[in-house]
């Protein structure tokens, strides 16, 4: 299995590139892991909240195919612990999937058509992160996930 994450937007932060490359790395010893920037719409100032989320939609669903699984990091989505979220991603591999893609959307979140799309939301917390923060947030909850199912020292409970 494949697990991709696409994102809308470069970072700049050279701190967060770093930490994201860190922990990438780290991932892809348990499995191929592939993170995908979605370049920043131009002009966005003259869009409405409503069309940016569009054209962020129609240029999320390019890279989606049928067989794919697709879950979208929203705040309304469901919440899960560490364990329990390493739990969920071995069901993902035991089921034969080919990719899973997690998604961390725009400044807006995602349009109609995204959600229609997506099989699941998960949210990483209650709070809210900006859309830099949270991509090395989520590496290494990724990677924090394949420790546990290895039974290796990184996680502590």
């Amino acid at each position: 299995m494949t697990i991709k994450l696409i994102a809308i937007g470069k970072t700049d932060n050279k701190a967060i590139v770093e930490l994201i490359e860190e922990y990438a790395k780290r991932l892809n010893f348990y499995i191929k892991f592939e993170l995908e920037i979605i370049p920043d719409l131009k002009n966005t100032k003259s869009l409405s909240e409503t069309i940016q989320k569009q054209k962020e939609g129609e240029l999320i669903l390019k890279k989606v195919i049928a067989s794919d699984e697709l879950i979208l990091l929203d705040e309304r989505g469901k919440s899960y612990s560490s364990v329990d979220f390493s739990s969920y991603i071995q069901k993902k591999m035991n089921s034969g999937l080919k990719q899973l893609i997690f998604v961390i959307g725009g400044p807006y979140g995602f349009s109609e058509e995204v959600y229609a799309r997506a099989n699941g939301k998960i949210s990483i917390s209650k709070m809210t992160f900006s859309h830099q923060m949270i991509r090395p947030f989520f590496i290494e909850q990724l990677y924090r996930a394949f420790t546990i199912l290895r039974n290796e020292p990184y996680h502590h409970e």
